[in-house]
């Protein structure tokens, strides 16, 4: 057995209208080279200058991550080449970053555990490479975009710890609204560092890093894949090569990058023309204030407020909006559990055919509610509830109009039924019969055609209750 040890780097973009150093669209998707300026491009003679709301940004998530904020903190230049990287350098922090110090509770089979983050520091983007038809082409569009930088110590234990970690860190992220973490996009990027050693020893293996992971599912999967290749030349007595490796998900393997027998020298120095910052204890506690109630307390609330099961409050919980949704049903309709039954079954299910977000869902709570309470009342079924959800959603119509206008409204008058059911028992002999034998299961068949017979529309209790009656006065018969 191996101890298995993985530190993760996460990168993500900043949600500023504003590029870090310059006045530049960060507005994704527009035409290659179109938002760049002589800043950005690090022409002679330009000067950056910092974006204070990318600093706030970076700082409300570091508080968030229980990080301690620096009240000294400056910029520095990692110098490297690469094509896109148009200065030759990157402005970054290296001694000084925003904050250091925090930590993430994650759930590990063992229960909860906290992962401690190294550091946060504030830094600018590079640029895009793009190959294709045997060429490469750059966009400097990404160049000087604002991202925060999340390190964590090396201290995760397995693939799924370090899925677990990232699908609470991006939930913390889009709860604070620092980044929209569009991993499609490149808004949100992991790096990976892992290493094996023998179980119970204190020193860590050969570290390999591990980048080219555009999901988290490829991420879990790199790494899994990894652990085996690292373990497998381990028991075969082989050294493993400091190195950086990229995933490759159409094979499903990590493929080498580039040896990496020494720690890359960046060649850091302070960037010359961005004077270090001071930050006031006042200045971090108005950016503390502004701090929403974050997922894990909020799901915590809603168990102990709502007396909803654990399940339903992490699934309602883990988008800003969809918590805001349910809460705000709740308070027109007393029901938490009725809502999110509705809300995590067919409500999510109608979002995600679609791929529409919560944030732009235009049904209203009242509407939805107003639905829910159509079953309540029995003026509709669940079946016909769910039929005429989609046409709901748009927010155009109500669900009474739509039920008026289709002649939908639930079947609750005895005589009806009874006709219903009166066809139904001469129609199906046989499954009357079983029933009356002692098969118990008939009985649901016959439910089910009473249902169909009706549209879906008759009183499903109602329903059971008068085909009961009519199947024992024949029994006594």
């Amino acid at each position: 057995m191996y101890r298995v040890v993985i530190g993760l780097e996460v990168h993500a973009h900043l949600a500023t209208r504003s590029k870090c150093f310059c006045g530049c669209s960060t507005e994704f998707g527009q035409r290659p080279n179109s938002q760049s300026c002589p800043v950005c491009l690090g022409l002679p003679g330009s000067l950056p200058v910092l974006n204070e709301e990318a600093l706030k940004l970076a700082i409300k998530a570091a508080l968030a991550l229980d990080c301690k904020i620096s009240k000294l903190i400056k910029f520095d230049r990692k110098n490297y080449f690469y094509p896109d990287l148009p200065k030759n350098f990157q402005i970054s922090q290296y001694d000084l970053p925003v904050a250091s110090g925090g930590s993430l509770s994650i759930d590990t089979g063992t229960g909860p555990r906290r992962i401690r983050i190294r550091r946060a520091h504030l830094e600018e983007d590079a640029g895009k490479l793009i190959h294709e038809k045997g060429q490469s082409l750059v966009d400097f569009n990404r160049c000087g975009m604002p991202l925060l930088e999340v390190v964590s110590e090396p201290e995760i234990a397995s693939a799924d710890e370090a899925n677990e970690y990232l699908v609470r860190l991006k939930r913390i992220l889009k709860y604070l609204e620092v980044s929209d973490c569009n991993m499609e996009e490149g808004s949100l990027r992991c790096d990976a560092n892992i290493s094996l050693s023998q179980e119970g020893s204190k020193e860590l293996g050969e570290k390999v890093e591990l980048k080219n992971m555009n999901s988290f599912k490829g991420v879990k999967q790199a790494l899994e894949y990894e652990i085996k290749r690292q373990g497998k030349l381990l028991d075969q007595k082989k050294r493993i090569v400091q190195e950086t490796r990229l995933w490759n998900s159409e094979e499903n393997k990590t493929e080498v990058m580039r040896s990496k027998e020494e720690a890359h020298d960046y060649r850091y120095f302070p960037e010359p023309d961005l004077v270090p910052f001071i930050l006031s204890e006042a200045y971090i506690k108005e950016i503390e204030k502004s701090l929403p109630e974050l997922s894990q307390a909020k799901a915590s609330r809603f168990v102990r407020e709502y007396k909803i099961p654990e399940y339903d409050a992490n699934v309602l919980t883990a988008d800003k909006y969809l918590s805001q949704y349910f809460e705000n049903c709740v308070k027109i309709y007393n029901s938490p559990k009725v809502i999110s039954n509705w809300i995590m079954s067919e409500l999510l299910a109608q979002l995600n055919a679609r791929n529409i977000e919560v944030r732009h869902l235009k049904l209203k709570p009242k509407t939805f509610v107003t639905l829910l309470k159509m079953i309540e009342t029995g003026e509709i079924s669940g079946k016909i509830a769910k039929e005429i959800l989609p046409e709901v959603l748009d927010g155009k119509k109500e669900p009474g109009d739509i039920v008026r206008d289709r002649g939908l409204s639930q079947i609750s008058d005895s005589g009806k039924l009874d006709r219903i059911i009166e066809q139904v028992v001469k129609d199906n002999p046989k499954p009357v019969e079983d029933y009356r034998g002692g098969k118990a299961n008939a009985f649901g068949f016959l439910v089910g055609q009473i249902m169909r017979a009706s549209r879906g529309q008759a009183n499903p209790e109602l329903a059971n209750k008068l085909l009961k009656k009519k199947l024992e006065e024949g029994k006594d018969a």
